[in-house]
């Protein structure tokens, strides 16, 4: 019996599958990079992966738990922003604030956000992900309490065993470029 053994196994070991999870966070996360057209690795549709149904819905809350991580770090990173100096780094005002009462209320504000990034990095295990998910992403869905990917399931199973296939991707304004969004007129009576 399985009682209280939640999640899926996936044929794998336990590394394995946490090292799967990483790598599916991260591979999702990397969509989102800046990538020249003809840039061999570059998505077809940013924000958006084709998995399995299975391993779909076991990544999706540990890129769940990454924004939701990184938007707290967000909120006292730009708590600290207002304490932080515009001198530039080892000048002598810039020495001076150091020296400061006020640079101590930056690190204390600021440490919660050092923190976040710590944690995001030991879930997804990529710096560049990690920069993303901060630089990117979690400002995106700011003011969204979470529900921050949908999974679509294919029609067509997987060509070599036929598992059934889903895709991962972020909401918001994904819509396909040259179309427009249908729009819903009032009727008039």
């Amino acid at each position: 019996m399985r009682h209280r053994r939640k999640g899926r196994i996936l044929g794998r070991s336990p590394s394995h599958q946490r090292a799967l999870l990483r790598n599916l966070a991260s591979a999702l996360m990397l969509t989102e990079r800046e990538c020249e057209p003809g840039e061999p690795g570059a998505p077809k549709v940013p924000g958006r992966i084709v998995t399995t149904l299975a391993k779909a819905k076991e990544v999706r809350p540990l890129v769940e738990r990454c924004i939701t991580i990184a938007r707290r770090g967000l909120v006292a990173q730009q708590a600290a922003a207002s304490l932080a100096t515009s001198a530039e780094r080892d000048s002598a005002e810039w020495k001076q604030w150091r020296q400061s009462e006020q640079w101590r209320q930056w690190a204390q504000a600021m440490a919660p956000a050092v923190t976040a990034r710590r944690r995001v990095l030991r879930l997804l295990g990529d710096k560049q992900a990690t920069r993303l998910v901060f630089d990117t992403i979690a400002p995106r869905f700011a003011d969204r309490p979470g529900g921050y990917t949908r999974i679509l399931k294919l029609a067509r199973p997987r060509l070599g065993d036929a598992g059934p296939r889903a895709i991962l991707e972020f909401v918001g304004e994904m819509a396909p470029a040259g179309r427009a969004a249908p729009r819903v007129e009032a009727a008039a009576s």
